[in-house]
């Protein structure tokens, strides 16, 4: 997959919770071949790294991206600094998406379930399925919740669920998946989160004999899968290889990764 160095306009920023900013940003060049569950790799003014940050949306017509993002670190938070007209030094589309089909599938139902901030690279992949596609979407409470309507306006169905029941089911994504595996016939499920959700949903996942794949949220240095900072670990036919988050992800699939 192509990837492009540049700098490149913020023509959109918006707070969607506290902590949480999206940007749309403008670059032509990287939204024609930009695929959901890739991400980019922003340059911060007065740091060494780049910020890994997942793609959320892709507006091919508009030639623009949309990153979702969260403040975790003194990096985030000079990010978060960048305004509408502001120039950001990105590498992308970085890494492997989702396995999608090319335009609207009719046919096939999926669900997708994110957890926190790794709601945000779901929902790409969510409307290439619309109104066949089931979302469960977890936070810890109801002022954490993000992107929930984003997912609603493209006519996907969305499930809630928070630790403390302030919104929607209270515990964990793990039930509803389990509850909506069991109720439809499912050709994929999507998830993208914590290691331990992960790890739970991928158990489901098998025991339902329904496929699913796993987006990683990992520390990268390189990018491109030079520096080894991200690896992890994957078996395939009964074999251990240690792949790069970067380069060989970030989405894989869930019965190769070791949680």
């Amino acid at each position: 997959m192509p990837y492009r160095c540049g700098s490149y306009h913020v023509i959109e920023k918006t707070a969607i919770s506290a902590g949480v900013y999206s940007y749309a940003i403008l670059c032509p060049e990287v939204a024609v071949d930009a695929r959901p569950g890739q991400f980019v790799h922003i340059k911060v003014e007065g740091f060494t790294l780049r910020r890994p940050v997942s793609i959320c949306d892709i507006d091919h017509k508009n030639g623009s991206i949309r990153i979702v993002f969260e403040i975790r670190g003194h990096g985030t938070a000079k990010l978060a600094d960048a305004n509408v007209g502001d120039n950001i030094d990105m590498i992308a589309p970085l890494g492997n998406g989702f396995t999608l089909p090319d335009g609207i599938a009719p046919d096939r139902r999926v669900i997708t379930v994110g957890g926190g901030i790794g709601v945000a690279p779901l929902l790409g992949a969510a409307k290439a399925f619309r109104e066949n596609a089931t979302a469960i979407l977890g936070f810890r409470s109801y002022d954490k919740i993000i992107l929930a309507n984003d997912f609603k306006q493209s006519d996907v169905h969305v499930i809630t669920c928070t630790d403390d029941g302030s919104v929607g089911l209270k515990g964990t994504v793990t039930t509803p998946l389990e509850a909506e595996l069991a109720k439809n016939d499912t050709d994929m499920v999507y998830a993208c989160g914590p290691q331990p959700m992960l790890a739970a949903i991928v158990r489901i996942c098998e025991k339902a004999g329904v496929k699913c794949e796993v987006s990683l949220e990992q520390r990268m240095g390189c990018g491109v899968g030079a520096c080894a900072v991200c690896a992890c670990g994957i078996t395939r036919q009964d074999k251990e290889y240690m792949l790069m988050v970067c380069k060989d992800g970030p989405v894989f699939k869930g019965e190769e990764v070791l949680l």
